[in-house]
């Protein structure tokens, strides 16, 4: 318990306010009961609608839908031709499956340094770590800001490497101006409740590749074609197909379609409030010694996922486990995103140690994501930043 709430004092909200909430309206309710109702509840026409919708919404040539934002990564790892004794550079300032998608394939995740400023991953430090048994670099957007696309872009072709971009956090930003999705040779999404635009599961990868989009295809579909002109034995009738490669069931349903696609007719509004509160956030906090804020690179238009302070715990008498505490106490629920991958105890029995990536630890043992979402009213917004001001002067040295 936080010493704010030893102490009794009234806590500035009366209800907890949690740090993400999907957003749900009368029109995705009415767009999955249709489908519900329809003949297809899975691999039919909503999915290949919700295909066509991506690549209006990334500018991208090719898109495929796949069950989780994990599916879609691995697919990704999978459609390069990733095995044993490959490894793939990334960011250890991430969720598991940034990293996890490159040990499914056999191959080994290897992790580069952030820049502490923004928190994506250094293109400096990808440098360092190529090797002759690299073949590709998985770059995340972290809370929402592109990574420096162009940068890792040319690093890559310049080696010969696969570029994948982790855009889990970032649909609906833009880099240079251009939509994330068409930058990298490949861009996964992710669309689980938390993220700005849901099905409660769901995935996809974007990409201008027709070969990598056609491996895609098998991937999420148990390696298993009904395309003429890919058998290998005489086609035998309307019934037949043949499985051609070792994929997964990997595919989505169609009313988890039909909610992403109702769910991207209000990206733009979406991003528009993330945005207000961002700036509002901003502004409140700005001034206050005791935090840092993110940085953001003139490149990225950015629709924030999450917002992530970073505490200056030197002018606090407190520490991060008390600040954490003392805001739910005062019905603020915050999180902490990340733990640096390489120091969960599974990976620790794959031989990765601490002091691999020392900036991003230090990252990690100071922030703290507070409350954004769409559905947040002002009101919202305003006892996040009073209960803020609150635990931070309450801490102060």
């Amino acid at each position: 318990m936080s010493k704010l709430a030893i102490h009794g004092g009234k806590p500035v909200r009366d209800t907890p306010l949690h740090y993400a909430r999907q957003y749900i309206d009368q029109a995705d309710i009415l767009a999955v009961t249709d489908t519900l109702r329809s003949d297809f509840l899975t691999t039919g026409p909503k999915v290949r609608e919700l295909e066509e919708r991506l690549l209006e919404v990334t500018n991208a040539k090719y898109a495929v839908a796949v069950s989780s934002g994990t599916a879609a990564l691995h697919g990704a790892c999978h459609s390069i031709g990733l095995k044993a004794g490959d490894e793939v550079i990334t960011s250890p300032i991430t969720f598991a499956a940034s990293a996890n998608c490159v040990l499914y394939t056999g191959a080994k995740p290897v992790f580069a340094d952030i820049d502490p400023d923004t928190y994506n991953i250094a293109p400096d430090e990808i440098q360092a770590r190529i090797t002759d048994k690299t073949k590709g670099v998985i770059a995340v957007d972290f809370a929402g800001q592109a990574a420096e696309l162009s940068r890792i872009r040319d690093i890559c072709q310049g080696r010969g490497l696969f570029f994948i971009e982790d855009a889990a956090h970032s649909i609906g930003t833009k880099y240079n101006g251009e939509p994330i999705g068409c930058h990298a040779d490949m861009t996964t999404f992710s669309f689980h409740p938390v993220k700005t635009v849901t099905g409660g599961e769901g995935g996809a990868v974007t990409t201008n590749d027709e070969a990598l989009y056609r491996r895609l295809l098998l991937f999420r579909t148990h390696g298993i074609t009904r395309d003429r002109d890919l058998m290998i034995r005489d086609w035998e009738g309307a019934w037949y197909y043949e499985q051609i490669d070792l994929g997964y069931n990997y595919r989505l349903t169609d009313f988890q379609s039909a909610l992403i696609i109702s769910q991207l007719s209000k990206l733009d509004i979406f991003g528009k409030r993330r945005r207000e509160i961002v700036q509002r956030y901003d502004e409140a906090f700005s001034g206050m010694e005791e935090i840092i804020l993110q940085k953001n690179i003139p490149d990225s238009d950015t629709v924030n996922h999450l917002y992530v302070i970073q505490l200056v715990l030197e002018k606090l008498n407190g520490s991060r486990r008390e600040i954490f505490d003392a805001l739910y106490g005062e019905n603020i629920c915050c999180n902490v995103h990340y733990i640096p991958v390489y120091t969960m105890p599974y990976y620790r029995t794959l031989g990765y140690i601490n002091g691999l990536c020392p900036k991003a630890e230090a990252l990690y043992r100071r922030i703290l994501t507070i409350p954004l979402f769409y559905g947040m009213t002002d009101q919202d917004v305003d006892s996040v930043i009073e209960g803020v001001r609150k635990v931070i002067g309450y801490y102060r040295k």
